[in-house]
């Protein structure tokens, strides 16, 4: 009884394990993945100052690229530094040549100034890219 036990559990081990990917052709396609899939992108204003705006009144903010590379270029997350800025950006591939923005609402609830991110995280060379935005709240 405890042999069939045993080769029962091996035979099923075995036969788990070889549905395992092979770690050497794991990193081999994440190599290639990477290498047809970077991409570069050049921003027309990384760096938006909005000056003065007025407090509790969003304020709308948008961040424009241009797919210079050779590859379409894929958001896989944009993330604002607080809660008082909510984002939207494409979620479909920016093809070579084509143009798009991260999009932001800024809606201040404190007098003064300011100074907020937005991370956007995409497949070109320099990602992750911080997008700034400042300005003062009157």
């Amino acid at each position: 009884m405890k042999t069939t036990i045993k080769i029962s559990t091996l035979l099923l081990a075995a036969s788990l394990m070889s549905f395992a990917p092979n770690p050497l052709d794991t990193a081999k396609n994440k190599s290639e993945f990477s290498r047809f899939t970077k991409t570069s992108i050049k921003w027309k204003n990384p760096e938006i100052n909005l000056g003065e705006i007025i407090q509790n009144k969003p304020v709308n903010i948008e961040f424009e690229f241009t797919n210079t590379g050779e590859n379409p270029i894929i958001i896989s997350s944009v993330q604002a530094s607080c809660g008082c800025t909510t984002t939207d950006f494409t979620k479909t591939p920016i093809l070579p040549g084509e143009s798009t923005q991260i999009k932001a609402v800024f809606n201040a609830a404190a007098k003064g100034v300011f100074k907020k991110q937005v991370t956007v995280i995409t497949n070109a060379e320099e990602a992750p890219k911080v997008l700034i935005f400042t300005g003062t709240v009157i």
